[in-house]
């Protein structure tokens, strides 16, 4: 792991996950994650994870619909380890806290435990240490360039920024800061390169995570819709409004 900073904020843009308890202490997933081995899916090495924790012997069987693009920076994979900590533990009624959950989840990735606490918020350390953020909540135009970034990769590359001055906690509005790993991406991969260019006339366009998605932030959602409908060869434009509460948090709470 890495000390970061960074901000975090959420896209109504979601993987839909179903849980059916299993008799026979089982976890699996009812379908196979493409081009995921079994022992790198963070859903199941999750729920293992909270089995051991809990000292129970509960099985589980996962359907994972996946909508957020692999490898594109959006954190899907570790929302859905979240969405599975969170699940599990009121399908096993566990009553393990909030608290304790974001710890498993650090244990899992350093991006789990944001979307186990469900709030915008600026983070630091290795991702773990959060100020809760009142960001704007624009529509955004999320292109995929459909290239898999590896971010283990990225974090040891050696031309990576890591004397980057350290900055004083303040709400940046978006565009308003850089994402470090944009050089990068944008030198070995040609087609978020094209990205970049090609949304540049809209608005100041970013880098999610460390890639492969680009964000443009829109003032309304024709203008999304608009940036989609002119979509250049051999990328996907999802529309998606950013929220500083997670779809997650929002329906555990109802």
């Amino acid at each position: 792991m890495h000390e970061l900073q960074t901000v975090f904020q959420f896209l109504e843009l979601s993987d839909r996950l179903r849980f059916k308890p299993l008799p026979d202490g089982q976890i699996k997933q009812a379908k196979a994650i493409a081009g995921v081995p079994s022992e790198q899916d963070l859903c199941l090495r999750a729920a293992h994870l909270l089995c051991k924790h809990a000292g129970v012997t509960a099985g589980v069987e996962i359907a994972l619909e996946k909508n957020i693009p692999i490898g594109g920076g959006l954190g899907g994979a570790s929302s859905d380890a979240a969405t599975t900590l969170l699940a599990l533990n009121q399908l096993w009624g566990l009553a393990a806290s909030e608290d304790d959950l974001a710890a498993l989840g650090l244990q899992l990735g350093a991006d789990v435990p944001i979307f186990v606490r469900g709030l915008a918020a600026w983070a630091e350390g290795v991702g773990e240490k959060f100020t809760p953020l009142s960001l704007q909540q624009p529509w955004y135009a999320v292109v995929d360039a459909g290239v898999h970034v590896s971010s283990a990769e990225m974090f040891a590359n050696s031309q990576l920024t890591r004397n980057c001055p350290h900055l004083t906690i303040c709400p940046p509005q978006v565009g308003t800061y850089a994402n470090v790993f944009e050089p990068l991406v944008r030198k070995r991969y040609a087609q978020v390169d094209r990205v970049f260019d090609w949304l540049a006339p809209f608005s100041t366009p970013f880098l999610t995570g460390t890639g492969g998605c680009v964000v443009v932030a829109c003032e309304s959602e024709q203008d999304a819709l608009a940036i989609q409908t002119q979509a250049i060869d051999d990328v996907r434009v999802l529309v998606a409004k950013g929220r500083n509460i997670s779809p997650l948090r929002e329906q555990l709470t109802q």
